[in-house]
C-alpha cells in the first residue's frame, strides 16, 4: 500500500503545507546583511591600517630612490643640487659642470599621499634633508602623519 507525501497528509485529516521555494525571505536577507556589517566593522578597520603602512613603506622606498639619484649627481658633479635647484636639477641640468643626467628615468615623483617631497640642501641633518609630512602634509605627527626622512 503504496501512498503519496499528499495523501499521506490528507489521511491524518491535515492539508499540505509544501510550497515551492523560490526566493529568501525578508528575514534571511536581513541575516545576511547584518552578518556582512558585523564582517565589516571588524575586517575594515585593520585594512585601512595596513594601506597607511604600505603609503609609509612606500614613501620610504621613493625617498631611498631619490637618494640614489642624488648620490649619482654628486659623483658627476662634486656637489648635490642647492635648495633653491631642488629635485628638479635631478632631470634638468641646472648649468653644473659634469651633469649626466637625467638621474631618474620617470622624472620626481610626489610622495604617496600626492604632496611633493621636502628637500634642503644643505641640509641640518646631513648633506641634505630629503623628507614627506606624511598623510596630513604637516611636520610632526604620528602612525600615518608621521614625517618620513632620509636622516632616519
Amino acid at each position: 500500500m503504496n501512498h503519496s507525501k499528499e495523501q499521506i497528509c490528507t489521511l491524518h485529516g491535515q492539508k499540505s503545507l509544501r510550497r515551492d521555494r523560490r526566493g529568501f525571505t525578508l528575514i534571511e536577507l536581513l541575516v545576511v546583511m547584518v552578518i556582512l556589517g558585523l564582517l565589516a566593522a571588524i575586517v575594515g578597520p585593520n585594512l585601512f591600517r595596513n594601506v597607511g603602512k604600505g603609503k609609509q613603506s612606500a614613501a620610504k622606498t621613493q625617498i631611498a630612490m631619490i637618494g640614489q639619484a642624488l648620490d649619482s649627481f654628486k659623483l658627476d658633479t662634486g656637489r648635490y643640487p642647492t635648495t633653491s635647484e631642488g629635485l628638479a636639477a635631478l632631470n634638468t641640468s641646472p648649468g653644473a659642470s659634469g651633469w649626466d643626467g637625467p638621474y631618474l628615468k620617470k622624472g620626481i615623483p610626489n610622495d604617496p599621499w600626492g604632496k611633493p617631497y621636502q628637500y634642503q640642501s644643505p641640509g641640518s641633518h646631513g648633506d641634505y634633508d630629503l623628507s614627506s609630512f606624511g598623510a596630513d602634509g604637516a611636520p610632526g605627527g604620528d602612525g600615518e602623519n608621521k614625517d618620513i626622512n632620509s636622516w632616519e
